[in-house]
């Protein structure tokens, strides 16, 4: 006998079980099959032990959950579908990326509905992350940051470096090494600030670094991100907004080592510049060094050249300044020898002359002293009258019987004045 069913209100009431089976079986007949979804990773939600996954699942409508389920992926399945996921994307499944699937949906009384995955299409991914890159790009350069780091100047000699990288990682091994044993033996000032590198955590890990070192912007000339041995895998995060932004945007020069040639991230496009690996990174910064020692050699070796070349012109012309005063020299000093010489004859003539003139002059002097000398006055028939041995001029000087004497040419006369007519 069928048992009544309880009413409330003149209305059935249903059991949960009834409600989840009914439920379970209209999902039956109606999702009979497997179907393509597209949604993104919200958790992932996976379990080593088991190996099994259960993510959650959302679809978003700016930036709000608009519908939201969860899916399951079995151990066997998760391995293969992360493997091919892996291997074309260069990332595993993680949260926060966009998936295209094939899934059944069930019912289930004591889980709810789920959507189990059978399949991941990769490219679907890869299509999703390029739009990503390309939406990452297009807001830097509506921002007018995208060319910034690149825009910046080198410094002359980049020694001081803020290198951001595992200690233990090959790459940050081969950097230090080509660095530090160049060739050159420059010297170079690094300082380590560890990060993670890659996966999930590693752009807000990088980004925390950065904002570290651009506390000490005044210690360092260059930042250096390096990673290496870990091939393609996790270099989604360099794709990220959060990190290319602050690669853009930071105040010293960036340069990227990370460790890739196949796919050229975000980030690698906005810092001041991209290598591939950490050695030419190193090797990049010792070509600079050494860059800034050819131009100092050069401008030293300009130096001396000019230097001795003027020393040459300059002692030629001190050659030549000295002949031009020696021939000066000997001009004037021949010259002045000459007018001497001139001068010297010309004393000389003029002396001559001077000398003959008074020679003449005396002959003539002496010919009239001669002339006028007593002895020939006298020899003339003239004579002179002495008083007490002076010459009288005058005959008030004579009085009566003074004794003269009268000196003729021939002889004397001594007379008495006898008589004085006044």
């Amino acid at each position: 006998m069928e048992k009544q069913r309880e009413t409330y209100n003149e209305r059935p009431v249903y059991s949960l079980s009834e409600i989840t089976k009914s439920i379970e079986s209209v999902v039956a007949k109606t999702y009979t099959r497997a179907y393509y979804i597209k949604a993104e990773i919200l958790k992932l939600n996976y379990y080593p032990h088991s190996g099994h996954c259960y993510p959650e699942l959302v679809e978003k409508e700016d930036g709000k959950i608009k519908a939201q389920m969860k899916g399951v992926i079995w151990s066997n399945q998760f391995r293969v579908i992360n493997e091919r996921f892996l291997k074309m994307t260069g990332d595993p499944l993680k949260e926060n990326i966009g998936i295209l699937f094939l899934a059944t949906i069930e019912f289930n009384s004591h889980h709810g509905l789920s959507l189990f995955i059978q399949d991941i299409d990769p490219s679907y991914t890869l299509g999703e992350i390029a739009k990503n890159k390309k939406e990452v790009i297009e807001r830097l350069k509506k921002e007018e940051v995208f060319d910034a780091n690149r825009s910046l100047k080198l410094p002359l000699v980049p020694k001081k470096i803020a290198v951001i990288s595992v200690e233990t990682s090959k790459g940050y091994s081969d950097f230090m090494v080509t660095l530090k044993q160049n060739h050159w033996n420059y010297c170079f000032e690094t300082e380590l600030f560890p990060s993670i590198l890659q996966g999930d955590r590693a752009a807000v890990s990088l980004v925390t670094r950065l904002e570290e070192i651009e506390k000490l912007k005044e210690k360092f000339d260059v930042v250096v991100i390096v990673r290496g041995g870990g091939g393609d895998v996790g270099m989604s995060c360099y794709d990220e907004y959060l990190l290319a932004h602050k690669v853009a945007t930071f105040p010293l020069p960036v340069i990227t080592g990370i460790g890739h040639s196949t796919n050229e991230t975000v980030t690698d496009m906005v810092a001041y510049q991209n290598k591939i690996t950490p050695t030419e990174v190193a090797y990049f910064l010792i070509q600079q060094y050494n860059n800034f020692a050819v131009a100092v050699e050069d401008m030293q070796n300009t130096i001396v050249q000019y230097v001795s070349q003027k020393l040459v012109t300059q002692r030629l012309q001190l050659d030549q300044w000295e002949e031009s005063i020696y021939k000066t020299a000997r001009f004037i000093v021949q010259t002045k020898q000459m007018e001497v010489e001139t001068t010297q004859q010309s004393l000389k003539t003029a002396t001559l002359r001077f000398i003959d003139l008074q020679k003449r002059e005396l002959e003539r002097f002496e010919t009239t002293v001669q002339l006028l000398s007593p002895e020939n006055i006298l020899k003339k028939g003239y004579s002179i009258t002495y008083l007490n041995g002076k010459a009288v001029k005058d005959k008030t000087q004579v009085k009566e019987n003074d004794i003269l004497t009268t000196r003729l040419y021939d002889g004397e006369v001594k007379s008495i004045v006898i008589h004085d007519k006044s």
